[in-house]
């Protein structure tokens, strides 16, 4: 099934209404998801409609949060989201990131109490657009074995960036630090689709191309990952005094309590470091000088980070956005949502 950007934004905020979220709540969680799905990543889009709105209905996120943000000094801040949607509390306090930071050079801004945030990329596109340079990076749920390790202690943990361009086009990473994201393993689920095998393992720590027997991810790199992994928890949970490590919450646990979950958001002005016309030339040079590249064997193009989304967005926008029959159903359908998350393990799964 194909849909445009705009159909598609308009089932998912009608779901997330229907489930218990203010309809100016659900219109931005709705907003977060259309973003992903348009730049053809899936695993941060429709897909997740389900178990948000069953989240919702049984309680785990506050259908009517107490947002508040206090000023900690000149250039940082705290939002408090109350366990309200993450994505709107995350895109709120980006907007006061993004203030802070046109007045004061810089800004850095702790989200805390708050549910799962989506692709973080559609905050750090937020400060890109304002012609700023945009900094994310979350905590999730412990699934990720240590280099090393048996168990699972950190999360995917993602960092995202973006910076603007004299064009219009944007510098944009959005990844996390394990090889593949969970997210990734629920859509080849849902597709029915196997895994590269180097993205999990199974529960004797094999590595598995099956997602129905993912025990744990891989963290990129090795030890790289593994300490990528650590500094994204300790910024946006330990910096916080939120739950960290193997102490964050599973998604899937108890849908009736709250997450707890944080994220940093960092944003930078140009204007306060270097000559904006000319940094703003540099960078559209950078993805010049990336893209006309002679490409290695075995690759059509070499492509600047950003590029593959952007041209999926373009793609999209002529042919409509790819959802997959079962997850249209749903969200046509007059079901809120199915139990289909309620007490599961890490990976959704008994």
């Amino acid at each position: 099934m194909r849909l445009t950007k705009a159909e598609l934004h308009k089932l998912m905020k009608n779901k997330l209404h229907k489930a218990g979220l203010k309809e100016e709540h659900a219109d931005i969680v709705a907003d977060v998801l259309a973003h992903a799905d348009a730049r053809g990543i899936h695993s941060h889009g429709a897909m997740r409609v389900e178990y948000y709105a069953e989240r919702i209905s049984k309680g785990g996120t506050n259908k009517n949060p107490n947002f508040t943000f206090e000023k900690t000094g000149p250039c940082s801040a705290i939002f408090d989201g109350d366990n309200g949607a993450g994505h709107v509390a995350a895109k709120l306090a980006m907007d006061e990131t993004i203030k802070i930071a046109k007045e004061n050079g810089v800004a850095i801004v702790g989200v805390k109490r708050v549910g799962h945030t989506g692709a973080l990329s559609y905050f750090v596109q937020q400060a890109a657009s304002e012609g700023l340079i945009g900094i994310a990076l979350c905590q999730s749920d412990p699934m990720c074995v240590p280099y090393g390790g048996t168990e699972p202690y950190y999360g995917t943990n993602p960092i995202a960036f973006a910076t603007p361009s004299k064009s219009g086009k944007y510098l944009m990473m959005d990844m996390a630090t394990t090889i593949q994201a969970w997210g990734k393993i629920l859509h080849a689920r849902s597709k029915g689709t196997p895994i590269d095998p180097t993205w999990a393992v199974d529960k004797d720590g094999n590595p598995t191309g099956d997602p129905l027997k993912v025990n744990a991810l891989t963290p990129i790199a090795g030890p790289k990952g593994y300490a990528l992994q650590m500094m994204v928890d300790v910024l946006s949970g330990v910096l916080l005094g939120l739950p960290f490590g193997k102490r964050v919450t599973s998604m899937y646990s108890d849908l009736t309590e709250d997450r707890n979950l944080g994220q940093l958001n960092i944003v930078i002005n140009p204007a306060y470091f270097t000559n904006v016309e000319k940094f703003l030339e540099n960078i559209d040079q950078t993805m010049e000088d990336l893209s006309t590249m002679k490409p290695a064997s075995g690759f059509d193009s070499v492509r600047y980070p950003g590029q593959s989304s952007m041209i999926r967005e373009e793609n999209y926008k002529r042919d409509g956005i790819e959802i997959v029959d079962e997850i249209y159903n749903y969200l046509t359908s007059d079901d809120v949502h199915y139990n289909n998350y309620d007490h599961k393990g890490a990976f959704a799964v008994e």
